[in-house]
């Protein structure tokens, strides 16, 4: 079982993220973020009239029952014109329900929350890490496809000098994460985002054992 600790990103970096973007369509998750209150039903309508105040315009929005369930490809069907009609989706949901819709639809992401802790059983006794819980998600401008944990040096600013049509230099069978990611842009045609630089990531950012606790 999953339970993904987040917090909303900063409104001066949503306002950022979403610079050039003025279709929107939310989507929010029936589970971890309704539980801390960054991602359900209510927040969900608060972005809606807060994007709306903002001149954006919202195409539609929904909760998915589970954002990182698998069958949330037939969910999104159901408001297939919407999220067509739209430039970009905001989610609001932890970094893994972000990849798992970014995975399911040709469309641009951004994600409104900064995912602090997660983790997931992909086998009997076998965990893998599916985000390092950073605090500063960058899946915005890398096509829903996170460097920091699909890179064996987890670079943010492309790929190192050693991969190799297409492979990683370190383990010859899995793909370079930057090629995966450049790929990923040019279909979006948002290869603009590889240009931006990242600032040094913040190690220490989020102590370990992370704690959370819901403001009165």
């Amino acid at each position: 079982m999953i339970r993904s600790i987040t917090r909303q990103k900063p409104e001066e970096e949503l306002d950022q993220l979403l610079d050039g973007l003025g279709r929107v369509f939310i989507i929010g998750c029936g589970t971890c973020v309704t539980l801390t209150h960054t991602g359900g039903e209510p927040e969900v309508k608060a972005m809606k009239e807060t994007l709306s105040n903002k001149g954006k315009l919202v195409t539609g929005e929904m909760v998915l029952p589970v954002a990182c369930d698998n069958l949330t490809a037939e969910a999104l069907k159901e408001y297939g014109e919407q999220i067509e009609q739209s430039d970009v989706l905001l989610i609001m949901t932890c970094a893994f329900g972000v990849q798992t819709i970014a995975r399911q639809l040709e469309k641009m992401v951004v994600p409104a929350l900064d995912t602090l802790f997660m983790g997931k059983e992909t086998g009997v006794g076998q965990f893998d890490e599916i985000c390092t819980q950073c605090g500063t998600c960058i899946l915005g401008e890398t096509g829903g496809i996170c460097p920091v944990t699909s890179c064996h040096k987890g670079l943010v600013n492309g790929p190192c000098g050693g991969t190799s049509n297409g492979k990683c230099e370190i383990d010859s069978e899995k793909d370079c994460a930057w090629t995966l990611i450049y790929s990923r842009l040019k279909e979006l045609n948002r290869l603009d985002s590889m240009r931006k630089m990242q600032k040094p990531r913040n190690h220490h950012g989020e102590p370990s054992p992370g704690k959370f606790k819901l403001s009165a």
